[in-house]
């Protein structure tokens, strides 16, 4: 029996918490540290964050090429949050 069912949307709520990898919410503490100016927080985040994506796993994850295009925009944004002054030639 479902423990939330005499609390309509609660079911649904807790559901979707739960569909999230653990990876994308990792990525989304990244950005929230980011926006938050805390770098080295962010930075040991995507410490974690590419250990999860490049270890090898049992599995083929239809997703790695999407995770690592994400870290990879990640660090792409740590770098200009950390480096202003620098402009694309």
């Amino acid at each position: 029996m479902d423990q939330f069912a005499d609390e309509p949307g609660k079911a649904d709520k807790t559901q979707a918490r739960y569909t999230r990898r653990l990876s994308d919410k990792i990525l989304i503490a990244f950005h929230h540290a980011c926006d938050q100016d805390d770098y080295d927080v962010a930075e040991q985040l995507l410490v974690i964050l590419e250990r999860m994506v490049t270890r090898r796993s049992t599995n083929a994850d239809a997703n790695r090429r999407k995770s690592i295009e994400s870290l990879v925009a990640a660090h792409e944004r740590l770098w200009h949050l950390r480096h202003p002054e620098q402009k694309f030639a």
